[in-house]
């Protein structure tokens, strides 16, 4: 390695793939995660395997030698495989003695093709020596990039006799259904013929698809390492386990088997201008097979991983699947109404089309939206954080009032109640989002903690609710201060934290909520109304 370190420092500066640490005794975690999306992301983008940090070397390439040992390189790779996505680690650190000690060369991995590699949630990138967050641009180059069709790898030694017959019956019906003109010939067409049609088989040759979606239990080893798996897991209110079950393919089934191990009760409760109780499913049908059907359509099955669904005891359900989520985001989605631009699995995802699993314009998850808001219960929720999907569907309804007032706001769109739908469970915004909101003087507040306007609040009757997120502000906190002060003539700072505490906004936690306090008190000492002796605060020209 030490041709490779004489190669490197002998760059003219450094570039974006390559950085230079002095890193004598040690070197914080957080920094090194950062440049480890940086450089892995630039490495892609310049078309090199890899990516180097180099610790022990200043910013001049001058070598300073570094004594972290294999304890200390142990424990920062432990943080960059726990916080990237997708996991991902230092291929190699090597250790290179020289006369001014040792430089450690920790060799980054570029990022996979059509991937993203993000720390702690975040994508950073560089331009030459500075490190920030990747630009939309080289985000979108790296998105856009061709990824391989695990889905449509083909099995040589695989037949027909390795898929369910019931399986390629459910195939066949649903396949008239969907493509109605060809119902005559479908009959006519022997199981290779139609597998070939229906996408799931090229030249008759069985594709990995095929075994997903129709292949008898027994032939999943064909797709070993990767996995054909659904687990439903229920959960008690403490997150217990108290029973689950898992399925294997063929999944074009196995979807209304795990389905109808749902508890779905009814819920009942009382709409507007009624006095009777409306009834209606804790959980659609719809939306479960579709969130089923997405999770199996987008499971990235190179991760080993398995498709999963918990049921919760306290009203919900999550659905999980392996793997970035690979449309720009869920709103655009829900508010497109357009083909996605890429799939990861398009020889599976068209298979599913043609036998009606799912849609491919993104309308499947717009009406799992609208059948929530119809119902007045919480928008399903995405979490894509971790390399995989996670969505929330609630059985009950959070809060009624608030539901029901909210849809009475004149000229809301989808995208708005989504977007104050992530306001009301404190998710954060983009700036863009955010932004957007404010223009309609939809939501008050600064980042992150913004809370619904005056107006909304005014027209849902949550006058009182958006009082209390909005708190008292500045001028009347320092008024508060300077009337204590002139009252009792001195305070230490938890006399006023006592005083304002319960009247600051309840978006903010205990500590935010003294340090506006801290901040208030600082900002009328310079303007020279208050000073501080010892530990109490006075006012400047008071007799006392």
């Amino acid at each position: 390695m030490k041709k490779t370190l004489e190669q490197l420092l002998a760059l003219d500066a450094e570039i974006e793939y390559v950085e230079y640490k002095e890193a004598k005794h040690s070197y914080d975690a957080d920094k090194l995660g950062r440049y480890f999306s940086a450089i892995s992301n630039e490495a892609n983008l310049y078309g090199v395997d890899q990516g180097w940090i180099l610790f022990g070397v200043k910013d001049d390439k001058t070598i300073v030698g570094t004594d972290i040992m294999t304890s200390g390189i142990n424990k920062l790779k432990k943080s960059i495989s726990e916080h990237t996505s997708p996991r991902m680690n230092f291929t190699k650190v090597h250790r290179v003695h020289t006369d001014k000690g040792d430089v450690l060369m920790w060799e980054v991995p570029k990022a996979p093709l059509g991937q993203v590699v993000s720390w702690k949630g975040h994508a950073y990138g560089r331009n030459g020596e500075s490190m920030g967050g990747l630009q939309d641009e080289k985000r979108n180059r790296i998105s856009n990039q061709v990824i391989a069709d695990w889905s449509m790898q083909t099995i040589d030694e695989a037949s027909v006799d390795d898929l369910s017959a019931a399986a390629i019956a459910k195939a066949r019906v649903e396949y008239k259904k969907k493509n109605p003109k060809l119902a005559t010939q479908v009959d006519a067409w022997d199981d290779m013929t139609f597998l070939n049609k229906s996408k799931v088989a090229i030249r008759g040759k069985l594709t990995y698809a095929a075994i997903l979606l129709l292949g008898k239990p027994e032939s999943e080893y064909y797709i070993n390492p990767s996995t054909s798996k659904i687990s439903w897991i229920l959960k008690d209110k403490e997150g217990v386990t108290k029973d689950y079950e898992h399925f294997t393919c063929p999944l074009i089934l196995a979807v209304d088997d795990v389905a109808s191990k749902v508890r779905n009760l009814k819920y009942r409760y009382i709409v507007d201008g009624s006095l009777f109780p409306q009834e209606v499913d804790q959980y659609d049908a719809y939306i479960i097979r579709e969130a089923l059907h997405n999770c199996i359509a987008h499971q990235d099955y190179t991760l080993g991983g398995k498709v999963s669904l918990i049921e919760k005891e306290d009203g919900f359900l999550m659905f999980s699947n392996q793997g970035e989520f690979m449309p720009k985001s869920v709103e655009y989605v829900v508010t497109s109404d357009a083909p996605e631009d890429r799939y990861r699995n398009k020889c599976l995802s068209d298979a599913m089309v043609s036998y009606g699993m799912i849609d491919t314009v993104g309308s499947g998850i717009k009406r799992m939206f609208i059948i929530q808001r119809n119902k007045f219960f919480p928008l399903p929720d995405y979490d894509t954080s971790d390399n995989k999907v996670v969505v929330t569907v609630a059985g009950k309804v959070l809060d009624l009032n608030y539901a029901r007032k909210l849809a009475t706001v004149p000229d809301l769109s989808l995208q708005d109640i989504i977007l104050l739908d992530k306001v009301a469970k404190r998710k954060k915004l983009t700036t863009e989002q955010a932004k957007a909101l404010k223009v309609r003087k939809l939501i008050e507040g600064r980042r992150p903690n913004y809370h619904i306007s005056s107006e909304v609040a005014l027209a849902i009757g949550e006058q009182d609710k958006y009082i209390k997120q909005r708190g008292i502000d500045n001028d009347y906190c320092r008024k508060i201060i300077l009337d204590y002060l002139e009252k009792f003539g001195e305070g230490h700072r938890k006399d006023f934290e006592k005083v304002l505490l319960s009247k600051l906004p309840e978006l903010l936690n205990k500590e935010q909520k003294k340090t506006k306090v801290k901040n208030n008190l600082q900002a009328l000492r310079k303007d020279n109304k208050i000073y501080l002796e010892g530990k109490k605060w006075k006012l400047v020209n008071s007799s006392n």
